[in-house]
């Protein structure tokens, strides 16, 4: 599916027709210190969508850099996602692949009189660099010679010093407007075992620094990030001009995408998992792309969504009714119909034959009449919604109360003819009667009724956990008091999670994990593949069936 333009299509079209690039490539880039999410899953769609509409290639590298933070699990976590999003990298990178390059390049702009070791603490590089209204001042270690320079940091590659002794910074311009061009750190000392590279290196490139090194040593043509980086641009540029790289990428910025009720901050995501308000990484409440799939959203959902919020310089808010309703849309001629009581209820039917199982025809889909028929078993006893019965209704409550006949889908018109209570005054089980003649599908036309309702017969009912999930965050809460410090963790909904125990119909006995189901009247729900097993089945809802969202 070809991207509609964008400022950055149409960059990357003047620049092919002018002959300064023959191709396009692009790279995700993605640091594996935590599991990506939906705001990765646009950047991905970006870079992977604008290298297939020019004939380009997208490379997947890992930004290795900071051994204290990543891990293994992140990286095949990583890979795991992009192939799921239904993309294929033209070459796998990772950063830490060039850690030698990098060396030699910093070395180079020692030689050059364009960096110098220094000895300040990482609180007095901060004092010293200003603010956004003062300039800088410059660190007493900035004068250092040259051999001085080199041989300090070949002490420091030595393993000569602890960690945080000193850094290697960039000589810059300490008086710069932009604060990033004030001299800043491209090496520090860390003493810690790389999931690559293993005990070889005690200093590691900070990121600003490798980045731009990484992106011309692979041929990136067009760098694309999000817009936070756009005051490094400067920075970016510098680096590969001074350290002479023969390719020069250039970095084009576009807005993050933010969405109601969720965060999209990888530090407040890595907290939610830590301090256990969620159940891992993967819990389908989160925005991770793991927990979106556990949840059941599909990754044509996903993609569609992120292509209609578009690319822009903006960093809008979009609404999570948005993403929900392109799941809805992917899955309503895919998802099989089935009916599932979620808080079941028992019926009697009396008059019906005890002993006798009647095998009634359902549509598998009636937006899809391709996917053919089901039978369902019926009987004497079925179990119904809690909700759907009420000893004392309001007025236009048309499901089942005493008195009252309603349609059972797929079935019979029953009526309540008795409500049985256990000694507390629990309503636990109720007695119908059913009349023959309303048969579903033979043309019944003698009166009608006006409430239609689920059921799931007795003897052959599967048991199944149902998992319905409310936003994580709220976003409406109120204001803090005066002198009351509030953060995320304060809006988290405490009934994110609502767990029932019910039954599904016996087709669905072999049901496997991610299968995707439409029960009816609840929405569209998908087999759980961490805790679903045979003799239990779990149920993650995806999204209810409607929403009030309009594009």
């Amino acid at each position: 599916m070809e991207h509609n333009s964008n400022f950055i299509k149409d960059v990357m079209i003047k620049d092919l027709e002018s002959g300064k690039h023959q191709t396009v490539v692009t790279r995700f880039p993605p640091e594996p210190n935590g599991y990506l999410h939906i705001g990765h899953a646009k950047s991905i769609i970006i870079n992977f969508g604008l290298a297939d509409d020019f004939n380009g290639k997208t490379n997947l590298r890992f930004d290795d850099t900071n051994p204290l933070k990543e891990d293994v699990e992140f990286v095949n976590s990583i890979k795991e996602d992009v192939k799921w999003l239904g993309f294929e990298w033209d070459d796998l990178f990772f950063a830490s692949n060039y850690f030698e390059e990098m060396y030699s390049r910093a070395v180079l702009l020692i030689n050059k009189g364009l960096a110098y070791v220094d000895d300040l603490t990482a609180d007095e590089i901060r004092e010293y660099r200003g603010t956004l209204t003062e300039p800088g001042k410059e660190s007493p270690y900035r004068k250092r010679s040259i051999e001085e320079n080199l041989e300090l940091f070949e002490k420091m590659r030595a393993g000569k010093f602890g960690n945080g002794e000193k850094v290697l910074r960039a000589k810059i311009d300490m008086s710069s407007p932009n604060i990033n061009l004030r001299d800043p750190v491209i090496y520090r000392i860390a003493h810690a075992t790389h999931h690559n590279t293993g005990d070889k290196w005690c200093i590691y490139p900070m990121y600003a620094f490798a980045h731009p090194l990484e992106d011309a040593i692979e041929g990136v043509t067009h760098s694309i990030c999000t817009i936070e980086f756009e005051d490094q641009r400067p920075l970016y540029n510098w680096v590969v001009e001074q350290c002479e790289m023969e390719n020069t990428p250039q970095q084009i910025e576009f807005g993050r995408l933010n969405i109601t009720n969720t965060v999209m901050s990888k530090r407040k995501l890595k907290q939610l998992v830590e301090e256990e308000y969620v159940d891992g990484w993967d819990d389908p409440r989160l925005p991770t792309i793991s927990g979106m799939r556990r949840r059941g959203f599909t990754p044509e959902s996903i993609r569609n969504f992120v292509r209609e919020t578009g690319v822009s310089k903006g960093s809008g808010v979009v609404d999570s009714q948005m993403l929900e309703h392109f799941v809805r849309e992917d899955l309503k001629l895919k998802a099989p119909r089935t009916m599932g009581v979620i808080n079941p209820l028992k019926v009697v039917i009396t008059n019906y034959p005890e002993g006798q199982i009647e095998l009634l025809d359902a549509e598998i889909n009636p937006e899809n009449p391709e996917m053919g028929m089901r039978k369902i078993p019926f009987s004497r006893e079925i179990y119904i919604e809690q909700d759907d019965f009420m000893e004392d209704p309001p007025k236009k409550y048309f499901r089942l109360f005493p008195g009252n006949e309603v349609r059972l889908k797929h079935a019979y018109f029953i009526k309540c003819e008795e409500v049985i209570k256990d000694a507390n005054g629990k309503v636990v089980e109720l007695h119908c009667t059913y009349d023959p003649e309303t048969k579903s599908g033979t043309g019944f036309t003698g009166r009608k009724v006006k409430g239609t309702i689920h059921w799931v017969e007795a003897a052959h009912a599967v048991p199944a956990e149902f998992r319905l999930y409310e936003p994580l965050i709220l976003d409406e809460v109120e204001e803090a008091s005066e002198g009351e410090e509030k953060t995320f963790l304060d809006n988290v909904n405490p009934n994110s999670l609502e767990v029932f125990q019910g039954f599904v119909e016996p087709n669905m006995k072999e049901s496997m994990p991610h299968d995707k189901f439409q029960f009816f009247r609840h929405g569209y729900f998908n087999v759980d593949p961490k805790d679903s097993i045979a003799e239990k089945l779990v149920f993650n809802r995806i999204v209810s069936l409607k929403s009030s969202f309009k594009l």
